[in-house]
């Protein structure tokens, strides 16, 4: 008898498990950034390479850091809005260029417009690793502190940007 209900009581849990984890959001998945200093990197910015940047260097703004690759999908479909909330200039998009061919990604920039104040070049994907970055694109918003205060998985849409993103830079920034 107990042969029978242990293999269908581990179905049953089974099942249950499944059923929950259909139910939850791709996009809301927690990170264990959240309210904490952003890691620090220094890293040659992708125009310039003689350059560098890094987190502590905003400190003091509200700031976004999108991570892309010229190589992502997504990213292409994202990129538009972008570059309108850059020119909205509501916030400073910096942009973390992500495990890509410096050359694929200015010449995807000079193609598509470039949104960002400046992107960092991570060919290795080290940084993206520290950020606990599951793949791109990926934005986060840093307040005036240096703390990451939301994590953004896969492309920005015109609602989050209108309902979650907007009014958190605002609030973020005392307006």
């Amino acid at each position: 008898m107990n042969r029978f209900f242990l293999p269908l009581g581990i179905f049953v849990i089974l099942v249950i498990f499944l059923w929950v984890g259909l139910k939850l959001n791709p996009r809301e998945v927690p990170s264990p950034l959240i309210n904490k200093i952003a890691p620090t990197f220094r890293l040659p910015q992708l125009h310039d390479a003689e350059k560098t940047i890094g987190p502590e260097d905003l400190r003091g703004k509200v700031w976004l850091l999108n991570v892309w690759a010229s190589w992502c999908v997504t990213c292409r479909q994202e990129h538009p809005l972008l570059v309108e909330l850059g020119r909205q200039n509501l916030v400073p998009i910096y942009g973390l260029n992500y495990k890509d061919d410096r050359e694929n990604g200015l010449a995807w920039l000079k193609k598509l417009d470039d949104p960002y104040v400046l992107s960092a070049y991570d060919r290795e994907g080290n940084i993206g690793i520290d950020w606990g970055v599951y793949g791109v694109p990926e934005t986060f918003v840093i307040d005036k502190a240096g703390l990451i205060r939301h994590k953004f998985i896969g492309a920005l849409t015109p609602e989050l940007i209108q309902n979650k993103l907007i009014p958190l830079v605002k609030e973020l920034n005392g307006a």
